[in-house]
């Protein structure tokens, strides 16, 4: 099956529109599992499978993306529905005039270790500041947490070793608890 979704994302690399259709009810499962795990269960003022949707329509509009693999795609689209989640949590937090944001729980992909709820903007600014001190331990972050990828998986889309994708993810994962603990 991956060799059949690599080819298809290829051809949507492509530009061939009718493979688009093909690939999302392929893919959507792992999709939804990124989207839920993201929002931790908890509904912003969009749900997973709305996240899916629009998360989806900014993937396929995308142009100079060449899809690599299952993993690669899932690694661009893990980053896509973190921005749709942040964006939704940002639009909540100004309909609510900046108070009381809704609390995403972290309990997937052993971030249980930044407490049992997590407000989305807050952690999204901690992930930032970590992308600004250190972009390769971020991305491992990202696709760990954010697109569910195993450390294999990561490994693979980074290029390194499993080794430094497990050494880069405790000290992420250390150093983003003691800022959200600030």
């Amino acid at each position: 099956m991956e060799v059949d979704i690599t080819d298809l994302l290829a051809s949507a690399s492509a530009g061939d529109r009718e493979v688009v259709d093909e690939l999302l009810p392929r893919l959507y499962d792992d999709l939804r599992r990124i989207a839920s795990a993201q929002m931790g269960g908890d509904h912003l003022t969009i749900d997973p499978t709305g996240v899916v949707h629009e998360a989806w329509l900014r993937l396929i509009e995308q142009r100079q993306v060449r899809w690599e693999s299952r993993s690669h795609f899932l690694a661009i689209a893990a980053t896509m529905i973190r921005r749709v989640v942040v964006d939704h949590a940002r639009a909540r937090g100004r309909e609510k005039r900046g108070g009381d944001l809704q609390a995403v729980t972290l309990s997937s992909a052993g971030l249980e270790a930044f407490g049992p709820s997590t407000d989305v903007l807050a952690l999204n600014q901690v992930f930032e500041k970590l992308s600004d001190a250190d972009a390769e331990k971020a991305r491992v972050v990202e696709l760990r947490f954010f697109g569910g990828l195993t450390q294999r998986e990561i490994a693979a889309v980074l290029d390194v070793s499993e080794r430094t994708v497990e050494r880069h993810w405790q000290f992420a994962r250390a150093w983003m608890h003691r800022e959200l603990a600030r």
